[in-house]
C-alpha cells in the first residue's frame, strides 16, 4: 500500500513531559508518545528541540560525559525501541562533532539513524544564550558523523525522500531557523522537500503565540509546503521563562491543526497533509522552480523506507463542503465585501474607459441577475452617476412565474432604477413558426434556447439604441456546467458575475441585504433568496409554480462547486474527489449519489468547454477562474475518457440480475438521490 494514498501523508507533532537534564526519563516519554503516534497511523513525527535532554539545561551542556554522553546512549535506546516503527521520527539532542557542540535534530526510521541536522541560526539575544553553548551549522567541517553506533550525514542540506513517491520528501530545521529573514526551510522546499519539520523551544510571552502561528502558516505558504512544528512544554525549567508546548501543522498558508498550550500531560497533534496538492501547486507556480538556481549548496538525499498508510477511512483534516464560502461569519463578511469591491471596480473601469454612463441588464427575478444589478447600483454610486442610467429589462416568457416577475418589478422599484417590461412570447411564437418547430413542443432544447437568445437580442439592441453597455449575469458555476445558452445568456458586453460561483452568489446577495440596502429592498432580496433556482424556460404547473428546477436537472450546486474548486484548483482526480466529498458531506449525500453527480459534472465540463473559449470580459474574483485569457486553457475537443474510466472503476460491482418489468423506477429528483441522464438543455 502506498505511503501517501490519494496524496495524504499523516504527520504528528509531539510534546512529551520531561525532566530537565534526565535523558533516560525523557527517552522513555518520547518512546511512549512514538508508540501512541504509531497506533494513530502517524508516518512522520517531530518532537521539540533538545527533547532528549531538555532545552533549559544551561551550562550543564558542558557536561560532555555525563549529559551529552548520556543523551547519545539514550538515543541508542530510542533507536532500539522504535526499530519496529516505520515512521520517520525527529528528536533533538546536543551532539559533539568537529570539536564543537551542536544543537541537533536526529532523524530516524525503523531503528536506523538517517541523518543529523545541526541548527544553523543560534540566538544570543534577549532571554536566549545558545551562542554560549552551541556552534552554528555553518561551522561544520565533516559532513558525516558517528552517533549511537551509526554513521549518518551531518548537515542541514539533507532531504529524506521516498523513492517510489517523490512527493514524500522531508527536511528539517531547528527553532530559530524559522525566525530569520532567509529560513533554511525555504531552501529545503526549493530543493524538493514537501514536508518541513521544525524542532523548537519557543518560550511564551503575551501575544508571542499569535506571531509564532503566523510565522508557521506564512512559511508554509511561501514554501508551498507542509510545515510541522513542535515546541517544548511546561516541564522545561521555569527559572526565568515558561514554555507552552505549542504544536502546529500548516499547509500552503492554511492552519490544519493546533494543539493545546500549557498542557501538563503528553500532547500529540495529528493531521493529514496533502503532498499531491503541494506538488500540483509547485508545478503550476512557475516562479517556484525559478528559485532552484538560488540554492547555496547541493543537497544530499537519504532514501526512506516505505511508511505504509494502512487502511483508514478517517481523514485528519477538515474538508470544507463549501470551499468558496468561509464558514466563519466575520471572515465571510470580509470576503463578501472584497468580492463586491472587485466586481464594482471592474465595471467602473469598463464604464470609465468606454465613456459610457448607461448599462442594460436583464432582470429575471433570480439570484444571478439580482447580484449583477446590486453591483451596477453600487458602481453608479461610486462614480457619481444617476441611477436612471441603469436600464433593467424584464422579459417574461413561457416559463416565467408571477413570483419571479413580481420580484423583478419590486426590486427595480426598491433600488430606484429604470425597468422596461417586454413580453417575448409573441416574438418567440413567430420564430417557432419561422423555423418550423412543432407548436406543441414545450420542452426541447430548441424551445428553451430560442427564448434565451431572444432575450439577449433585445438587450443588445436596446444597448445599441441607447448607447449602453450590456452587463452579463451568468455565474462561474453555470459556466463550468455549460448551463447557459450559447449566443444567449452566455454573451454580454461585460460580465460582473463570471468569477463568482453559485454558492457564493447566494451569500453575496444575503450580505448586501443585511448591510447595504433599505428595508424594502431587503425584503425583496430575502424573497429572491427563498426562490428555487430556475431558468424558467418551461411553462409552470397548473398552480403557476416553477416546474424547471435547476438543481434537479444538473445536480446540487454545493456539490458541483465542491467538484469545481478541487478539480480546477488542485487537479484532483475523480477517485480523490469522491473521497473528499465523502468526508465533506458525510451523512448528507450517499457515495453513489456523489459519484453520479460527479459524472454529470465531468461530462458537462468537458462537453461545454467551447462556450468558455469565447467568454466576454469580466473580473476574476477568486483562485478559480474559467476565463480563456486567464487561469483556464483547455481544448474544446479534449477527451473525458480517462476521467470517466477512473470514475467507472470506483463503482461497486453489482450482481447480475434479470430485468423485471414490474419493478418501479428509483426516485431521481431529490438532492440526495442519483440523477437521470444529464439534460441537453441550453446547448
Amino acid at each position: 500500500m502506498k505511503t501517501a494514498p490519494l496524496g495524504f501523508l499523516r504527520v504528528g507533532a509531539a510534546c512529551p513531559p520531561l525532566r530537565v537534564a534526565d535523558p533516560d526519563y525523557n527517552v522513555g516519554e518520547i518512546a511512549a508518545l512514538a508508540r501512541r503516534a504509531a497506533d494513530e497511523g502517524v508516518q512522520v513525527l517531530v518532537f521539540p528541540e533538545l527533547s532528549i535532554t531538555g532545552y533549559t539545561c544551561g551550562d550543564l551542556f558542558f557536561s560532555f560525559e555525563t549529559l551529552v554522553g548520556r543523551a547519545e546512549a539514550a538515543l541508542a535506546r530510542l533507536l532500539d525501541e522504535t526499530a519496529e516503527n516505520p515512521a520517520l521520527i525527529a528528536v533533538g539532542l546536543p551532539v559533539r562533532h568537529d570539536s564543537q557542540l551542536f544543537n541537533t535534530a536526529a532523524v530516524m526510521q525503523s531503528g536506523r539513524l538517517l541523518g543529523l541536522v545541526p541548527k544553523t541560526f543560534i540566538p544570543g539575544y534577549k532571554e536566549f544564550y545558545e551562542e554560549r553553548w552551541f556552534s552554528s551549522a555553518r561551522g561544520v567541517v565533516s559532513a558525516e558523523a558517528t552517533l549511537a553506533g551509526q554513521r549518518a550525514p551531518f548537515t542541514p542540506e539533507v532531504l529524506f525522500a521516498l523513492g517510489g513517491e517523490r512527493d514524500v520528501t522531508v527536511a528539517v530545521e531547528v527553532c530559530e531557523d524559522l525566525w530569520v529573514p532567509l529560513p533554511p526551510s525555504s531552501h529545503h522546499a526549493v530543493a524538493g522537500a514537501t514536508v518541513l519539520l521544525n524542532l523548537s523551544a519557543s518560550n511564551d510571552v503575551v501575544t508571542k503565540a499569535d506571531y509564532r502561528r503566523s510565522l508557521v502558516v506564512n512559511q508554509s505558504a511561501r514554501t508551498l509546503g507542509a510545515y510541522v512544528y513542535a515546541s517544548c512544554g511546561v516541564h522545561e525549567s521555569t527559572t526565568d521563562v515558561v514554555f507552552g508546548g505549542h504544536l502546529l501543522v500548516a499547509e500552503n498558508g492554511s492552519l490544519l491543526a493546533e494543539g493545546e498550550r500549557f498542557a501538563r500531560g503528553p500532547q500529540l497533534l495529528v493531521a493529514d497533509v496533502d503532498v499531491e496538492r503541494l506538488a500540483v501547486e509547485r508545478a503550476r507556480q512557475t516562479s517556484f522552480a525559478d528559485s532552484v538556481g538560488l540554492l547555496p549548496r547541493a543537497y544530499r538525499e537519504v532514501a526512506l523506507a516505505p511508511m505504509p498508510a494502512g487502511r483508514r477511512a478517517d481523514l485528519r483534516r477538515r474538508v470544507d463542503p463549501h470551499p468558496f464560502v468561509p464558514s466563519d461569519p466575520h471572515r465571510r463578511d470580509d470576503r463578501c465585501l472584497e468580492i463586491f469591491q472587485i466586481q464594482t471596480a471592474g465595471l467602473a473601469k469598463r464604464l470609465e474607459h468606454t465613456k459610457i454612463s448607461r448599462v442594460v441588464l436583464g432582470l429575471s427575478g433570480g439570484l444571478d441577475s439580482t447580484l449583477a444589478l446590486l453591483v451596477a447600483v453600487r458602481t453608479f454610486e461610486m462614480l457619481g452617476l444617476p441611477k436612471t442610467g441603469i436600464q433593467t429589462v424584464t422579459m417574461p416568457g413561457f416559463g416565467t412565474t408571477d413570483r419571479t416577475l413580481g420580484h423583478a418589478r419590486e426590486l427595480a422599484s426598491a433600488l430606484e432604477v429604470s425597468l422596461q417590461e417586454i413580453d417575448i412570447r409573441a416574438a418567440c411564437r413567430q420564430h417557432i413558426e419561422d423555423i418550423g418547430l412543432p407548436a406543441d413542443d414545450l420542452a426541447s432544447t430548441t424551445f428553451q434556447n430560442l427564448q434565451a437568445r431572444e432575450r439577449t437580442q433585445i438587450l443588445m439592441d436596446i444597448a445599441n439604441k441607447d448607447g449602453g453597455l450590456v452587463v452579463g449575469t451568468g455565474d462561474l458555476s453555470e459556466l463550468a456546467l455549460g448551463w447557459c445558452t450559447f449566443a444567449g445568456d452566455h454573451i454580454s458586453m461585460y460580465n460582473v458575475n463570471g468569477g463568482v460561483p453559485k454558492t457564493l452568489v447566494r451569500f453575496l446577495v444575503r450580505w448586501v441585504a443585511e448591510h447595504h440596502v433599505n428595508e424594502r429592498a431587503r425584503d425583496v432580496l430575502l424573497g429572491i433568496l427563498d426562490t428555487p433556482v430556475s431558468p424558467e424556460l418551461i411553462p409552470p404547473d397548473a398552480q403557476g409554480l416553477i416546474t424547471q428546477k435547476t438543481e434537479e436537472l444538473v445536480g446540487p450546486y454545493e456539490l458541483h462547486d465542491f467538484f469545481l474548486f478541487h478539480f480546477l484548483r488542485f487537479g484532483v482526480s475523480p477517485a480523490k474527489l469522491v473521497f473528499l466529498a465523502a468526508q465533506a458531506f458525510a451523512g448528507k449525500y450517499e457515495p453513489a449519489v456523489v459519484r453520479a453527480w460527479l459524472r454529470v459534472f465531468l461530462q458537462r465540463f468537458f462537453q461545454h468547454q467551447f462556450k468558455r473559449s469565447v467568454l466576454p470580459d469580466g473580473p476574476k474574483v477568486g483562485s478559480v477562474c474559467l476565463s480563456p485569457r486567464g487561469d483556464w486553457r483547455m481544448p474544446s475537443d479534449a477527451s473525458m475518457a480517462a476521467w470517466i474510466a477512473e470514475l467507472d472503476a470506483l463503482e461497486p460491482a453489482r450482481p447480475a440480475r434479470a430485468p423485471s418489468r414490474s419493478r418501479p423506477a428509483a426516485p431521481v429528483r431529490t438532492k440526495k438521490t442519483a440523477p437521470r441522464a444529464a439534460s441537453r438543455r441550453r446547448r
